[in-house]
C-alpha cells in the first residue's frame, strides 16, 4: 500500500457512515447553533484561562470538562460567524460533548492521564482526524475523511485532549494571509479588517479569541510563529525532528514542522510534551532521540535572563521606514532583556543574506510530495494539476500552484543546490553562535504588523529557521503603534527547545504583554452601551461665548468594533452648518479629524462605522472629541470630549 510522503502508512480504518454526520461546518453552527446550543456557564469563566488553571478548576469541582466544551462553543457561536466574524472555525466536532463525559468519568473514577485531560483544543485543517474531514482549506477535499490520526492528534487524544474542532488555514498551507476556497477569509481578532498571518491563521485567530485553550499548527516558512506573531501568542517551530509530520498535509516536508500556539509560555510547554518524540511512521523524529528532556516544563525559570547572550542581525529588525514601528517594539523587548541582566551582541554573518535567497522549498517540494499524499486510499483528488484543471482552488493560489505544477522534479540540479546551501546556512550560524557564546539570535517573526484584508503581507522573517531547520519561539512583545500585537522570535541552537523556552518565560514574567482582543470579550460583558454627551461652545477649546448645543449619542459595541452615532446641533440653521466630526486630542487640546459624522447643510448626523485599532484604542482612552463646525465658526462652535467612562472602583 502507497503511504504518506516521508513516513509509513498505518493500517486504515474503513470510513464508516456516521463520520458524514459527526461535520457542523460553521456555516451550519451560524444558523442552528452547535448540537445541545451551548450557553456561557456563570460560575466558571474560560476567558484567557491557562491550562494549568483548567486543570486545577476541575480537580476542584468548580468546573467539569463537559462544561468548558460548551463555553468554548458558546463563543465560537458568538464570535466566529456572528460578531466580528472571525471566520476562523472550518468544522466542529459533534462528539465533543461525548468525548468530554466520558472524560469527566474517567475524573470522577480517580484516573486522570494528565496536564492536558478534559481539556479543548483545535488543530488546523491539514491534520488527519478521524470523524471530521482533512480539507487544507481546499474545496477539492471537502469530502476527504482520513482512515486514521495524524500522529500528533493521536498523542493529544491519548493525552486527555478534546479537539473540539478544525480551523482554518491558507489554502493547502501555501500562503501567510489565511483565505481559502472552502473556508474563506479568516479574520484578525485585534482588528478584523486584518488578516490574520498564516497558513495557521484560524487557530492564531481562534486561540487569541478563546475558542479552546490552545490549538494546533503547522510551519514550513512561517506558518506557526506568523500568526503566533499577529495574535500576541506563545508558537514554536522545533528543531527538524522534534515531532512527526505523519498525517499532516504536506507542503514541503524538507521544512514541515507540526506544533502548538497558546496563550501562555507554560501552555505551550504542557502541549509540547503531549505531542513531541519519536514516531515510527516518521523517520526523521529519529534525531530527536536523546534531545528531547523529560518535560519541558522543567524550563520554566523566572530571571532566566540575566547572564542570557542575546544576538541580533540588522537585516532581519528592518532597515526601512515602514519596518521601524515593529522595530521599535523589538528594540524595547531588547532593551527590557539587557534590563533584567542580558547582554546584547550586534552579530554580522554577511554571507546570511544572499544565502536566503530563493532557499525555501516549497515551489520545489509541493506538487510531488502532495501528489504522495494523495495516494491514500479514498481522497477525492490525485494531484495539484488535477485541481487547477476542475478550477478547485481560490485564485489567489493559482499562480503559486502553477508555478510548482511547473516545477521541475526533485533530481533537478538547481534543487540540489538550494538543499545544499541549507547546510551552509546552518553551518554558517550554528558558528556565529558558538564563537560569539550566543544563546539565542533574537527578531521580529515579520517585520510588518497584519495588513489589511486583500492586501499582501510583507516583511516575513521566517526564512531563517527554516531553512537552517533550527527551533524558534515567538513570545509577544508588545503592541505597535497602530495597536497591533508584536512578536519577539528567539532562534537556538538544535535541540535547545527547553533553552527557548526558558528564556521566553523570563521575558513573558517579566513583562506580561499579552492581551485578549477587544473584539471577543467574556459573553457577561455588555453586548452594546450607549452614552450621551452635551456639546457647549463653553467647552470648545477655545471657548466660544454661544447659546448654540449639541447633543452626541454613541452606542458601542465591543464585539463588532462599531460605534453608532447620532449628533443633532441646537441652535443652529442646516444652512450654516458646515461638519461635525470626532477628532483625536485629549481634553484640553486640538486635534485631528478622525471620523466625519455630518455633511455640509446638516445640522444632523446619524450612522454607524467599524473603528480601525488605532480608532478604537483612542475612544477607549477618552481621546476623541465631538466637534461642530459653521460658517462664523470654522474651527468650531461646540465641543465634548467623549468615549467610554472610566471603570469604577470599589472603596
Amino acid at each position: 500500500m502507497t503511504g504518506r510522503p516521508g513516513v509509513t502508512h498505518r493500517p486504515a480504518f474503513r470510513r464508516r457512515d456516521v463520520a458524514r454526520a459527526a461535520i457542523l461546518s460553521t456555516a451550519l453552527v451560524a444558523a442552528c447553533g452547535s448540537p445541545s446550543e451551548p450557553t456561557a456557564g456563570p460560575q466558571f469563566e474560560v476567558m484567557e484561562q491557562t491550562i494549568p488553571e483548567l486543570q486545577d478548576a476541575m480537580a476542584a469541582g468548580r468546573v467539569t470538562s463537559h462544561e468548558l466544551v460548551e463555553q468554548y462553543l458558546a463563543r465560537i457561536k458568538a464570535y466566529d460567524q456572528r460578531g466580528p466574524g472571525l471566520n476562523a472555525m472550518i468544522s466542529l466536532n459533534a462528539a465533543a460533548l461525548d468525548e468530554a463525559d466520558a472524560l469527566d468519568q474517567e475524573r470522577a473514577s480517580g484516573s486522570v492521564r494528565g496536564p492536558l485531560h478534559g481539556v479543548p483544543v483545535v488543530v488546523k485543517d491539514n491534520y488527519d482526524m478521524v470523524g471530521l474531514p482533512t480539507t487544507a482549506g481546499s474545496v477539492a477535499l471537502a469530502d476527504w475523511y482520513p482512515p486514521d490520526d495524524a500522529y500528533q492528534v493521536a498523542r493529544l487524544k491519548a493525552a486527555g485532549a478534546i479537539i473540539i474542532g478544525k480551523t482554518n488555514m491558507h489554502e493547502l498551507a501555501y500562503g501567510i494571509e489565511t483565505i481559502s476556497s472552502l473556508g474563506g477569509q479568516t479574520r484578525n481578532p485585534y482588528d478584523p479588517t486584518r488578516n490574520p498571518g498564516g497558513s495557521s491563521g484560524g487557530t492564531g485567530a481562534a486561540v487569541a479569541a478563546n475558542f479552546a485553550a490552545a490549538g494546533m499548527g503547522s510551519d514550513t516558512c512561517g506558518s506557526i510563529r506568523i500568526p503566533s506573531f499577529h495574535h500576541a501568542l506563545v508558537g514554536l517551530r522545533g528543531t527538524r525532528g522534534l515531532s512527526s509530520r505523519d498525517g499532516i498535509i504536506p507542503l514541503a516536508l524538507t521544512q514541515d514542522m507540526g506544533g502548538p500556539l497558546t496563550r501562555t509560555v507554560t501552555d505551550l510547554a504542557l502541549v509540547l510534551d503531549a505531542t513531541v518524540g519519536r514516531d515510527p511512521a516518521d523517520a526523521i523524529t529519529e534525531l530527536g532521540e536523546g534531545n528531547i528532556p523529560s518535560t519541558y516544563t522543567d524550563f520554566l525559570e523566572p530571571g532566566a535572563l540575566a547572564g542570557a547572550r542575546i544576538g541580533t542581525l540588522d537585516f532581519q529588525l528592518g532597515t526601512t521606514p515602514q519596518d521601524q514601528p515593529v522595530r521599535r517594539v523589538i528594540q524595547a523587548a531588547l532593551d527590557a532583556m539587557e534590563a533584567a541582566g542580558a547582554t546584547i551582541v550586534a552579530l554580522e554573518i554577511p554571507e546570511i543574506p544572499e544565502l536566503l535567497q530563493g532557499a525555501s522549498l516549497e515551489r520545489w517540494e509541493f506538487e510531488t510530495q502532495f501528489a504522495e499524499y494523495l495516494r491514500t486510499p479514498g481522497t477525492p483528488v490525485g494531484s495539484i494539476e488535477e485541481i487547477l484543471d476542475a478550477g478547485l482552488y481560490h485564485e489567489a493560489l493559482e499562480a503559486r500552484y502553477r508555478r510548482s505544477a511547473a516545477a521541475p522534479g526533485l533530481d533537478d540540479p538547481e534543487y540540489l543546490e538550494i538543499v545544499a546551501r541549507r547546510d551552509v546556512v546552518r553551518r554558517h550560524v550554528l558558528e556565529t553562535m558558538a564563537d560569539q557564546q550566543i544563546d539565542a539570535i533574537a527578531y521580529p517573526t515579520i517585520r510588518r504588523t497584519a495588513r489589511p484584508i486583500g492586501e499582501p503581507q510583507p516583511g516575513t522573517n521566517c526564512v531563517l529557521a527554516s531553512v537552517a531547520g533550527l527551533p524558534a519561539i515567538v513570545v509577544p512583545a508588545g503592541y505597535a503603534a497602530d495597536g497591533m500585537p508584536v512578536g519577539l522570535e528567539l532562534l537556538g541552537e538544535a535541540w535547545a527547545e527547553g533553552a527557548l523556552v526558558r528564556l521566553a518565560y523570563s521575558y513573558e514574567q517579566m513583562t506580561h504583554h499579552r492581551r485578549p482582543p477587544h473584539t471577543t470579550p467574556s459573553l457577561d460583558a455588555p453586548r452594546q452601551t450607549t452614552w450621551e454627551w452635551v456639546a457647549t461652545g463653553a467647552d470648545h477649546v477655545p471657548p466660544v461665548d454661544t447659546a448654540a448645543t449639541a447633543r452626541v449619542r454613541l452606542t458601542w459595541s465591543a464585539a463588532t468594533g462599531e460605534l453608532g452615532y447620532d449628533a443633532r446641533a441646537y441652535g443652529v440653521m442646516d444652512d450654516d452648518m458646515l461638519f461635525m466630526h470626532l477628532h483625536r486630542a485629549d481634553a484640553g487640546e486640538v486635534g485631528p479629524v478622525t471620523l466625519m459624522l455630518s455633511r455640509p447643510g446638516e445640522a444632523r448626523g446619524a450612522g454607524s462605522v467599524v473603528l480601525t485599532q488605532n480608532q478604537r484604542r483612542a475612544f477607549e482612552a477618552g481621546e476623541l472629541y465631538f466637534d461642530a463646525h459653521t460658517r462664523d465658526h470654522l474651527n468650531g462652535l461646540v465641543r465634548a470630549q467623549v468615549g467610554p467612562p472610566p471603570p469604577t472602583t470599589a472603596p
